[in-house]
């Protein structure tokens, strides 16, 4: 039996923040603004994952209106998400992801990226894409205001070996 699930993210860009991506430090005048490191791409990863089997969002697991998450690093949220993917007997096939941002350019940094979501899911970094798009300088995003990525996943229920 196989799941798909879908995830959004949305967050707004000030200077004086950390831009983090993909579960990489990405160099920039800014970065995302949010309770936790604000990791839209991950955060987008770990909704896909929830909704995938019904379990809710990010939210409703990792509040931003509880301290334990402030600050936090997104791939411990991403691992805690994929570990409720697990007890369900279900695994990860693929993972297919755009990321909508006016600058930086991150193609550079993609490969790093898949290996680390790849490393924490314990999937091969071929079953992780990531697309980017800017906005043609269009809207919050094309101004640099604000970042959104989506993903889609596939999960697979694991067969037991007799």
């Amino acid at each position: 039996m196989y799941r798909i699930g879908q995830g959004i993210d949305f967050h707004k860009l000030v200077e004086g923040r950390e831009f983090w991506l993909g579960g990489i430090h990405v160099p920039h005048n800014k970065g995302a603004l949010g309770h936790s490191d604000a990791d839209v791409l991950l955060h987008a990863i770990c909704d896909a994952l929830l909704g995938a089997l019904s379990l809710g969002d990010i939210g409703q697991h990792f509040p931003d209106t509880d301290a334990a998450y402030k600050g936090i690093d997104s791939k411990v949220l991403l691992q805690r998400s994929y570990q409720l993917v697990c007890e369900r007997g279900y695994s990860l096939v693929n993972i297919d992801s755009t990321i909508l941002l006016q600058a930086p350019k991150i193609r550079k940094y993609v490969d790093e990226m898949r290996a680390a979501i790849a490393g924490i899911l314990n999937i091969s970094a071929e079953d992780v894409s990531i697309k980017a798009t800017t906005t043609e300088q269009l809207s919050f995003i094309g101004r640099e205001e604000g970042i959104v990525a989506t993903a889609n996943v596939l999960l697979k229920k694991n067969t037991a070996v007799v």
